[in-house]
């Protein structure tokens, strides 16, 4: 919970203030009770003693008082829910490593899966891009709220060449900074890139990052493989076997350039929940709502407890 105006609450530090005066003023009144009555006399002078419940009142006038207090201060709770615009692009890595088979049935094909998580969880109204680099990026689909163009766009994807991670981002930061809404605003979008290990080709991926960063589109990236990855090269007329195992250091430093966050998944279970905790994230936006008036409400309801308690000890006072 957060508040609107949060200065106001310095004003509970009066509670604890009323809380000691009360005292005092309660073992004022029976100093001077004693001071004209006896203790032998006290049964037929006061024969009735409500004890704690003469308290009651008190205990629900402060509880009132700390409530509409908090009222004042403006309280606000947080709820997520779906954004009305929003644009992603899915950068997937299809460099020749990602043919490894150490995560099943394939680096690419586990990534594939994880891309239709994505899709499914994402909210309709988020526009959704894909895009694949090796030595270039090519746009497989432009971002559209048509998720199921996007899963067929995926369909042909096959692992070849060499890793260019800085060209994708550069492609991708610019066709999301040109997406523009209905006002006439730029759309909030971000990247989510996914790849096993640092770029060997192109553009720099650091400042590529940054500059995404810089028209605020955060990069996320998604490290997918495990340490005993490995491939078959055909060299010399024959296969050999080449160690490819997964190097996520590079992609953390480009999701922190990017102001994302980096993942890391040694398994196709893994990635695809790291797929649909981003579509959560980035299909839904933090809204708060205030909320005065439960408070407000419930300071007044203590305020009347508190009112017929003190009419009530004081009928039977009386």
């Amino acid at each position: 919970m957060s508040f609107a105006a949060p200065v106001v609450l310095i004003a509970l530090v009066a509670i604890p203030v009323v809380v000691w005066w009360y005292i005092g003023y309660q073992s004022r009144r029976e100093r001077a009770a004693a001071a004209f009555v006896t203790p032998a006399m006290t049964p037929s002078v006061a024969p009735a003693q409500p004890g704690w419940r003469r308290h009651a009142p008190m205990v629900a006038f402060a509880l009132a008082l700390a409530v509409l207090i908090v009222a004042a201060a403006r309280p606000e709770s947080e709820a997520a829910v779906p954004v009305d615009e929003g644009a992603v692009f899915l950068a997937n890595d299809v460099s020749s490593s990602m043919a490894a088979t150490d995560v099943k049935p394939s680096r690419l094909g586990a990534a594939i899966r994880a891309d239709r998580t994505f899709l499914a969880d994402v909210p309709g109204k988020v526009e959704v891009g894909a895009l694949e680099f090796t030595e270039t990026a090519t746009v497989l689909q432009s971002p559209t709220t048509d998720h199921g163009l996007v899963s067929r766009a995926l369909n042909g994807l096959h692992a070849y060449g060499h890793t260019a991670i800085g060209n994708a981002l550069s492609l991708a930061t610019r066709i999301l900074a040109g997406l523009r809404g209905p006002d006439g605003r730029r759309v909030p979008s971000a990247i989510v890139l996914l790849s096993d290990g640092g770029s060997d080709i192109g553009l720099d991926p650091v400042t590529a990052a940054r500059q995404a960063a810089a028209l605020h589109i955060p990069v996320y990236t998604v490290a997918l493989g495990t340490a005993r990855g490995a491939i078959q090269v055909y060299e010399h007329h024959r296969f050999v076997t080449v160690p490819v195992p997964l190097a996520p250091a590079a992609l953390q430093q480009i999701a922190a350039a990017g102001k994302g966050r980096s993942f890391t998944a040694g398994d196709a279970a893994t990635v695809s929940a790291i797929y649909g905790h981003l579509a959560a994230e980035l299909g839904h936006k933090t809204v708060r709502h205030e909320v005065t008036a439960s408070f407000a409400g419930a300071g007044l309801v203590l305020l009347v407890i508190g009112g017929a308690l003190s009419l009530r000890w004081f009928g039977r006072l009386v």
